[in-house]
């Protein structure tokens, strides 16, 4: 699959609620909701593991859709990704990918193409 980067940076298409919705896999879903309850202390159910990339309109992960802060931002300004936003890096964005190296190497990638 294509890489489908989201605002943050990180790479939908390799997301397994991404996987799990375009295959159709409930054990995928299963595994995933296990795996991420553990990880975020929280009760995520198979149900829950549904994403078509945080660009596109539709389905998100309840965490994409209502808890991150880097989303809505992004699509208030209008931007395919944190990369084109003139207050790069953000403090938003800037706790996010302290956590998630790759995905400021993309959005540094991104940028160095501008």
């Amino acid at each position: 699959m294509e890489e489908m980067i989201g605002y943050c940076g990180i790479d939908c298409s390799v997301c397994p609620a991404l996987t799990a919705h375009k295959n159709n896999d409930d054990e995928l879903r299963k595994k995933t909701a296990a795996e991420w309850s553990k990880m975020f202390e929280a009760e995520i159910k198979p149900e829950d593991i549904n994403c078509i990339g945080c660009s596109v309109e539709g389905r998100h992960i309840t965490y994409c859709e209502s808890m991150c802060e880097i989303r809505p931002c992004a699509r208030a300004k209008a931007i395919a990704t944190c990369a084109e936003c003139d207050e790069y890096i953000c403090g938003k964005l800037g706790k996010f990918v302290a956590n998630v190296p790759d995905a400021k190497a993309r959005l540094e990638k991104l940028r160095s193409k501008k």
